[in-house]
């Protein structure tokens, strides 16, 4: 008795997980394919006659193939972005359970204040301006630092606490400094909470709209999630090509995800035990 009803549990959990996920997904996709004036009906239906290839040419295409810039600008962002944090909250984290002083605590609430208190974006873009700095995807890198480095610094500080002290001690015994002991010892042992890390802050930080709308106004350091204005406006919409864009927008980073979801949950769950 208790076996079928987890059963069906199961069975109705994952429908709706695919209901979900699949339906949206779908709809954009169907959309896609879709002539301008059936894509405005906003039905969940075949299209009469698929213009998926045409629909992609013209979004590469409008505006001096600004898609294709604002790609290279997000990817820009995305890898010198999540490189620093990767480094700087692996360093953090360790440092956090390896050393216990007074000020942990301290210290481990401002990192939990980074996740909970909203960003002021006023005094954010009056500091950039007055450094010199505003509108360079170089800002862009640095507020996404600012913005996500929190997260990094939770998953490493609880991955260490599941690495043995012993191993630290028998290094120091060995001959190991303290940059030894990071970047030679514990480093390598690093490599699920670090896909983690680099998979969820790239999705992230790549389909990011708010903070590129901020701090990178205009056309000339675009990102890939602004460059859904250009089919949409105040009196008129371009469906078909809006949703073109944004299944071109969303496609890459939901296969990266596909493939290292298994590595995300170990390195979610690492940690979760001990620390």
């Amino acid at each position: 008795m208790y076996g079928t009803r987890k059963l069906v549990v199961s069975v109705l959990a994952y429908a709706g997980a695919a209901l979900f996920f699949l339906v949206p997904f779908a709809f954009v996709a169907l959309t896609a394919m879709k002539s301008r004036q059936e894509a405005s009906l906003l039905q969940l239906s075949w299209p009469s006659e698929i213009h998926l290839i045409e629909n992609l040419i013209q979004v590469i295409q409008v505006r001096d193939f600004m898609i294709v810039r604002a790609f290279f600008n997000s990817a820009f962002i995305t890898v010198f972005s999540v490189t620093l944090i990767v480094i700087f909250s692996a360093m953090v984290g360790f440092v956090l359970n390896r050393r216990k002083t007074s000020w942990n605590k301290m210290i481990g609430f401002l990192v939990l204040s980074g996740l909970m208190i909203p960003p002021a974006i006023v005094p954010t873009i009056w500091l950039l301006q007055e450094l010199g700095i505003f509108r360079t995807l170089h800002s862009m890198v640095l507020i996404q630092v600012a913005y996500n480095i929190s997260f990094g610094i939770i998953l490493y500080r609880a991955f260490f606490s599941t690495i043995p002290r012993e191993l630290d001690e028998a290094a120091i015994m060995d001959g190991a400094g303290p940059v030894s002991l990071f970047f030679k010892v514990m480093l390598p042992l690093l490599k699920p909470v670090t896909v983690t890390n680099i998979v969820v802050l790239s999705v992230v930080i790549f389909n990011d709209f708010v903070h590129p709308l901020y701090y990178l106004p205009g056309d000339q350091n675009v990102t890939i999630q602004l460059t859904l204005y250009n089919f949409q406006s105040m009196y008129n919409t371009s469906y078909n090509l809006l949703f073109t864009n944004i299944l071109v927008i969303t496609i890459p980073m939901l296969i990266v995800f596909l493939f290292f979801n298994r590595q995300i949950v170990s390195g979610m769950t690492s940690g979760a035990i001990k620390g």
